[in-house]
């Protein structure tokens, strides 16, 4: 990517919200995305094989919410521009039958790095209150 294509270095600042977006997650959700990656995982669409390995039922699969995760830090970087983009699944996310999982997604940056002309985006991803993935950085370019 050129420069141009990335969001300017000058005038961000540490704790900056750069982006923000609620996620509604249905099974109907979870069904088009296990299409979509090859993930049939049953514990994705099975209450039964969810409930029988601990679970409180059906779960959305992690590479889903990151993969959200990613797209929200790219949506604000633009195409590209997300270098690295790294976390850890710390909780699930149950999706109700019938009803949705709302999920809350911020991207704020975590860290400047002037030499290098880049910024750590730290993204919080919450559900019911709770974090459901730890550590979620993205490395941007900047111009």
């Amino acid at each position: 990517m050129t420069a141009e294509n990335r969001p300017a270095f000058d005038g961000l600042e540490v704790g900056q919200v750069v982006a923000e977006r609620d996620v509604e997650l249905t099974r109907d959700t979870l069904v088009r995305y296990a299409g979509a990656s090859g993930d049939f995982n049953p514990i994705h669409y099975n209450d039964v094989i969810a409930e029988s390995v601990g679970l409180p039922g059906v779960i959305a699969h992690g590479m889903l919410t990151m993969g959200t995760a990613a797209s929200v830090v790219e949506e604000w970087a633009g195409p590209g521009n997300v270098r690295d983009l790294q976390a850890r699944f710390t909780r699930p996310i149950p999706v109700p039958n019938p009803g949705a999982a709302h999920v809350q997604f911020t991207a704020k940056v975590g860290a400047l790095d002037a030499e290098a002309r880049t910024a750590r985006i730290d993204v919080t991803v919450e559900f019911d209150g709770q974090k459901v993935l730890g550590k979620a950085q993205a490395l941007v370019p900047c111009s």
